[in-house]
């Protein structure tokens, strides 16, 4: 582990609450992106203790920040790779430039300016800032304006004096990598004009805690978000939860919340009383409901490793769709290796030819699936489960099955 790097909180990253409650420990993982070079295979990766903890006070679901500084500088997520993507950032973007009128937006960890492009159809003014040089590079390329930068109060009074204040600051599944919020808040404070927008999309941990998706816990997200602990991170700054829009089919369930400063006057949606009390109805704050995720999340992995092994006693080729860091966290924390998977395939190419980690399994293109015929598709991506498997229909037409891992296992055949 790096040197001064702790491996559980010991307070609540938005509210300051302290001791979050340990509900489950899995285990050593490299970072879920490091993807390991085929020159490298032989060689140990760096690993660092996964620990899912829970704060009682809001509901957030947390790990420790233990990525050492300067990871994010190369990065190999882009979102781009979803068609689901592409759409659902059409939608935002036509938000945003209503709600900015002409002012500038800014998108922090705007990756490959899938977003940001959509706004510049639609005539806006915009901003993208990403510490990662190789994605900047992508977002250029589609015409969006890059500050290759991590995100701080001192890059905020930066951009302020160059641009002038953002009318609109937006933060789509980023928000959650941050390790230190209270730091990242004070420049989102400093940039944001008087009666601008912050607008952050983010897994819900509500949708975590119900639905079993524990593997949306890695080191890169650091956070899963309940409502109320946005609400109460906000209140150190001044801003106020106003509106909050629920998104079902993104990352297995996420939440768009805008927030604006008190002084601006805006009154609260019913929307967002509505969401804190379906929070408080659900059990965030118990710790039952935590111990009960555990045992479910132990039987899922059983269950998983006993479908796995029976495919393979029966001969047939495995391939896992999906070099994700979410699926990462899933095959690591069941073991599930080459023991069941033949190899990977991802639609992402910066992936193509590089091994998973910690299980070190190839990934290939998902052309992979024609030219070697696996019989079975195990779902890593299980979140785009729906447009999968509407692309793999010639898959399906010759008797391929896929296994869908979660909320709960489920063989799909046709």
């Amino acid at each position: 582990m790096a040197v001064g790097l702790k491996d559980r909180l010991d307070e609540c990253r938005t509210c300051r609450a302290p001791e979050p409650y340990l509900f489950l420990p899995l285990g050593d993982h490299a970072p879920a992106q490091m993807l390991i070079a085929p020159d490298q295979i032989d060689k140990p990766q760096p690993s660092f203790p996964l620990n899912a903890q829970a704060c009682l006070s809001c509901g957030l679901i947390e790990v420790a920040d233990q990525i050492p500084p300067d990871f994010f500088r190369h990065y190999l997520y882009v979102p781009s790779g979803a068609a689901t993507m592409h759409s659902h950032f059409e939608g935002l973007a036509g938000v945003l430039t209503e709600m900015a009128d002409g002012g500038l937006i800014v998108d922090i960890g705007c990756n490959d300016g899938l977003l940001l492009s959509a706004c510049n159809r639609l005539g806006a003014k915009t901003l993208g800032v990403d510490p990662a040089e190789n994605i900047a590079a992508l977002a250029r390329e589609r015409g969006v304006e890059v500050h290759v930068s991590y995100f701080d109060p001192e890059t905020a009074a930066e951009l302020r004096a160059e641009r002038g204040a953002a009318k609109a600051i937006v933060t789509t599944n980023t928000f959650n990598h941050i390790g230190d919020l209270h730091t990242f808040m004070k420049g989102i404070v400093t940039l944001l004009d008087d009666d601008g927008v912050f607008v952050i999309e983010v897994p819900r941990a509500k949708e975590l805690l119900e639905h079993n998706e524990f593997d949306n816990v890695y080191h890169e997200h650091v956070s899963e978000f309940s409502l109320l602990s946005i609400v109460k991170l906000g209140e150190f700054f001044d801003l106020d939860v106003v509106d909050v829009h629920r998104l079902p089919h993104i990352h297995g369930g996420s939440m768009r919340i805008f927030m604006r400063r008190n002084s601006a006057g805006v009154p609260r949606r019913p929307i967002v009383a509505e969401m804190l009390d379906e929070e408080m109805a659900s059990g965030m704050c118990d710790v039952g409901s935590y111990k009960a995720l555990v045992e479910r999340v132990e039987n899922i992995g059983s269950e998983l490793r006993n479908i796995l092994a029976d495919f393979k006693a029966q001969g047939l080729k495995i391939a896992g769709y999906g070099a994700s860091a979410r699926g990462n966290t899933l095959i690591t924390y069941y073991g599930i290796g080459t023991q069941y998977l033949d190899f990977l395939v991802d639609k992402n190419s910066l992936k193509h030819g590089y091994y998973s980690p910690n299980t070190r399994i190839p990934i290939k293109p998902v052309e992979a699936i024609e030219t070697e015929k696996p019989d079975v598709l195990f779902v890593l991506a299980w979140n785009f489960f729906d447009e999968i498997k509407e692309q793999q229909s010639a898959f399906l037409a010759r008797g391929g099955k896929f296994i869908v891992p979660l909320p709960t296992p489920r063989i799909v055949a046709s």
